[in-house]
C-alpha cells in the first residue's frame, strides 16, 4: 500500500513538473529602425519641433508597450548616426572628442536597448568615427557579415546570446538563451568606397545566416533572431542582394526577422499579395518579421507565444504590428514626447540650432521641391550648378579641364513614404547652414566620371524608370509617378537637354536589368543645341553613391571615376551660396516630360506645393487628399529644351 502511495506520489509530482515545463511563456519583441539620428521630435531644416517623427516620441510608446507585458525585448537596427544636421555636428562640424559620448548612446543608453545592429549608413564617417561612437554603447552592437580585408576576420561582433529570465504563463521563472545577429546590405562596399576599400569586405546576407544559424543553435540557442538591415522585395533577390528579407525568412533554424534600410511599414497594406507574404500577420514563409518606418514614426511589435517542447522553445503563435507616433489621416499627433531626450542631450541639441542657424547666401525667390519628381526644379539644379563650379575648378590645368561638363542631381526630398512634409520649403530672405543641409541631405563626396554620350542617354533611361508607361488609348486621367522608384534615383543631367516620353515601357527595371532593349523614352539629346554624338566624351560630377554604382545604373562603378574629390557635395553647395552671395533660383527647363495628347498626367505631392502654383504654370491643383497630400496634374506641353 506505502509502495502505491509512493508510486502516486511520484507521478503527481512528474506530472506536475511536465505541467510547469509545458505552460506557455509570452514574449513581446520591440523594435526602432533607420532613427538617421531623429533623437527629438525636432525638424533641424524647418528649426522648429515636428509631430510626425522623432525617437522622444517612439519612447513614450516603447515605455507602454513594456508596461503591458511581463517580458519583453528592445533592439535597434541601425542607421543611427547620420541623417540629420546633429549627426553632422557630432561628426564632421565639432568631431566628438576622445571618450566623448556620442548623444546617440546618450539616449539609447538610458532606454535599456538589449541589442543592435549596424546599418549601412553607420559607416557614412568612416571606420574610425563608428568604432569611436560605438565604444559609447552600453548594450552590444552585432554584424556577421561585415569582415577584414586582410585576415577575414569579422570586423565587428558577429552575433551575442542574451541569457534572460522570464515568466512564463503560470509564473514559474523560465530561463531562456537568445541568439541575435545583425546584417547590412554589401552595397556598402560601393556607397562608401572610400572609407571601406582595402579595409573590410561585405559578403552575401543570406549566406552568412545560412553559415551562423546552425553554429548558434549548436551553442544552446532557445531563439534566433536576425536584425537584418534589409527591406522586402516582390521578386526573388539575386546573391548579394540589397533587399533580401524574403530569401532571408527561408534561412532554416532562424525564428524572428527584425527589418529596416527601406524606410517601410510591415506589416501593412503595402505588401499585401506577395507570394510568401502575410502583411496582416507579419510573417514572411511563416517567418515572423516587423519593420517600423524610419525616424521614429513607428514602434514595431511582435508577440510570441513560445512553448516548449523536444527540449527547446519554439514559436506556438506570432502577431507582428505596429504603432505610430502620428495620425496622418487626421493630421494630429497620437503621443507626447518623453522628456528625456530632450534633457539628455540638451548641450548637443543647442550647438546644433547654432550651427544650423549661420547664414551663408540669400535667395530672391523661394526654393522647394514639390515638383522636382515632374519638372525641372530650382532646387535639384542649385545643386547641379554648384557641383559644376567645383569640378571646373577642380580639374583646371588637368587632362580633364577640356572636356565638356554635365552635372548629375537628384530630388533628395519628396514625400511619399517619407510623409507629406518632407520637402525642401525655404522662403525667399536668408540662406543658412540649414538650408544647404535641407537641400543635400546626405554627406555623400564629389566624384567625377568620364563617360561617352551613348553612356550619358542610358543613364538618363534608367532614371526615366521612375515614371509608369502611359497608356495613350487609356484613361484620360493616368498616374504618372511610380512609387517604388527612389526619388533620390531620378538623375536629372544638368548641361544637355533631352525629353522624356513617358508612352514609351522603361528601358530598365529598378535593379538595372535591360528589360525593354527596343524602348527609348529619352528624345532630343543635345549638348549645346547640337545633338549628343554617341562617342564623344564628357566629365560628369556626381557624388560617391552614384559613381561607385548606388540604384544599379548601367555602366556606372568605381573604375570609372577620374576625379576622386575628397570634399562633401553638401560643402561645394555651401561654398557656391557663399560666392553667389544672393541667388535668384530659376530653373533653365532642360528637361521635360513630353505631353501624351487626351491623357492627363497626374501625381501625387505634397499639400505645400499649392503655395507654389502661381510660379509654376506647368502644374495644376486637381484636389486635396485630406492626408497632408494633394493630387496635381501637368497643365501643358510648356516648352520643348
Amino acid at each position: 500500500m506505502l509502495n502505491r502511495r509512493l508510486l502516486f506520489a511520484s507521478l503527481s509530482l512528474l506530472l506536475s513538473l511536465a505541467s510547469a515545463h509545458a505552460a506557455d511563456l509570452k514574449l513581446r519583441i520591440l523594435e526602432t529602425t533607420d532613427v538617421h539620428m531623429s533623437l527629438l521630435n525636432y525638424d533641424y531644416y524647418r528649426d522648429q519641433a515636428t509631430d510626425e517623427y522623432g525617437l522622444a516620441k517612439t519612447i513614450t510608446l516603447i515605455k507602454a508597450a513594456r508596461a503591458e507585458v511581463a517580458n519583453s525585448l528592445l533592439f535597434d537596427n541601425g542607421d543611427l548616426l547620420q541623417g540629420n544636421p546633429l549627426g553632422d555636428l557630432v561628426a564632421r562640424v565639432r568631431p566628438l572628442a576622445q571618450g566623448e559620448l556620442h548623444p546617440a548612446f546618450k539616449v539609447l543608453n538610458e532606454l535599456g536597448v538589449d541589442a543592435a545592429n549596424i546599418g549601412n549608413h553607420e559607416f557614412n564617417y568612416g571606420l574610425p568615427f563608428l568604432r569611436q561612437a560605438l565604444a559609447g554603447a552600453r548594450f552590444p552592437y552585432v554584424n556577421a557579415n561585415v569582415r577584414l580585408a586582410g585576415n577575414g576576420q569579422p570586423a565587428f561582433t558577429p552575433s551575442v546570446m542574451l541569457q534572460r529570465q522570464f515568466k512564463d504563463e503560470a509564473g514559474r521563472p523560465q530561463r531562456l538563451k537568445i541568439a541575435v545577429f545583425g546584417l547590412v546590405p554589401p552595397q556598402i562596399m560601393q556607397w562608401d568606397k572610400q572609407h571601406l576599400s582595402g579595409r573590410v569586405q561585405a559578403h552575401d546576407m543570406v549566406e552568412t545566416a545560412r553559415a551562423l544559424v546552425p553554429r548558434l543553435r549548436a551553442a544552446g540557442a532557445d531563439l534566433v533572431i536576425a536584425i537584418a538591415h534589409t527591406g522586402i522585395e516582390a521578386q526573388a533577390s539575386a546573391p548579394l542582394a540589397e533587399n533580401a528579407a524574403v530569401r532571408l525568412a527561408q534561412v532554416p533554424g532562424l525564428d524572428l526577422l527584425l527589418l529596416g534600410h527601406a524606410h517601410a511599414q510591415f506589416p501593412g497594406p503595402e505588401f499585401e499579395g506577395l507570394p510568401g507574404v502575410d502583411a496582416k500577420a507579419g510573417r514572411l514563409h511563416g517567418l515572423p518579421a516587423v519593420m517600423p518606418g524610419r525616424w521614429g514614426d513607428h514602434l514595431g511589435l511582435i508577440d510570441l507565444t513560445l512553448r516548449r517542447s523536444a527540449g527547446r522553445w519554439r514559436v506556438l503563435e506570432s502577431q507582428a504590428s505596429l504603432r505610430p507616433i502620428y495620425d496622418r489621416q487626421a493630421r494630429r499627433a497620437l503621443v507626447a514626447a518623453d522628456p528625456a531626450p530632450a534633457r539628455l542631450i540638451a548641450d548637443e541639441h543647442a550647438r546644433t540650432l547654432d550651427y544650423v542657424r549661420q547664414q551663408v547666401a540669400s535667395t530672391e525667390a523661394p526654393i522647394h521641391s514639390y515638383f522636382a519628381q515632374v519638372a525641372d526644379d530650382p532646387s535639384v539644379q542649385l545643386v547641379a550648378q554648384a557641383q559644376l563650379a567645383y569640378m571646373a575648378r577642380a580639374v583646371k590645368g588637368t587632362a580633364y579641364e577640356g572636356l565638356p561638363l554635365v552635372s548629375a542631381a537628384a530630388p533628395f526630398k519628396s514625400g511619399g513614404r517619407q510623409g507629406w512634409s518632407h520637402y525642401t520649403d525655404i522662403p525667399a530672405g536668408p540662406l543658412a547652414i540649414k538650408h544647404v543641409a535641407d537641400l543635400y541631405v546626405y554627406p555623400n563626396t564629389i566624384k567625377g566620371l568620364k563617360l561617352k554620350g551613348r553612356e550619358l542617354r542610358e543613364w538618363l533611361e534608367m532614371a526615366a524608370g521612375q515614371f509608369r508607361q502611359i497608356d495613350p488609348a487609356g484613361p484620360a486621367e493616368q498616374a504618372l509617378i511610380e512609387p517604388r522608384f527612389p526619388s533620390f534615383n531620378f538623375d536629372t543631367l544638368d548641361g544637355l537637354a533631352y525629353e522624356i516620353d513617358v508612352s514609351q515601357p522603361a528601358r530598365y527595371d529598378l535593379e538595372g536589368r535591360l528589360v525593354q532593349p527596343q524602348s527609348h523614352r529619352i528624345l532630343g539629346l543635345s549638348y549645346r543645341g547640337a545633338p549628343i554624338d554617341d562617342e564623344a566624351e564628357f566629365l560628369v560630377v556626381t557624388n560617391n553613391y552614384r559613381a561607385s554604382g548606388g540604384g544599379h545604373f548601367p555602366g556606372l562603378g568605381p573604375e570609372r571615376i577620374v576625379v576622386d574629390a575628397p570634399d562633401e557635395n553638401r560643402a561645394a553647395l555651401a561654398q557656391y551660396l557663399a560666392d553667389t552671395k544672393r541667388v535668384n533660383p530659376s530653373a533653365d527647363g532642360n528637361w521635360r516630360i513630353r505631353p501624351v495628347p487626351g491623357v492627363r498626367l497626374q501625381f501625387v505631392s505634397g499639400l505645400g506645393g499649392i503655395a507654389h502654383l502661381a510660379a509654376t504654370p506647368a502644374v495644376r491643383l486637381v484636389r486635396e487628399l485630406g492626408d497632408g497630400s494633394a493630387l496635381y496634374e501637368l497643365s501643358g506641353a510648356g516648352p520643348a529644351p
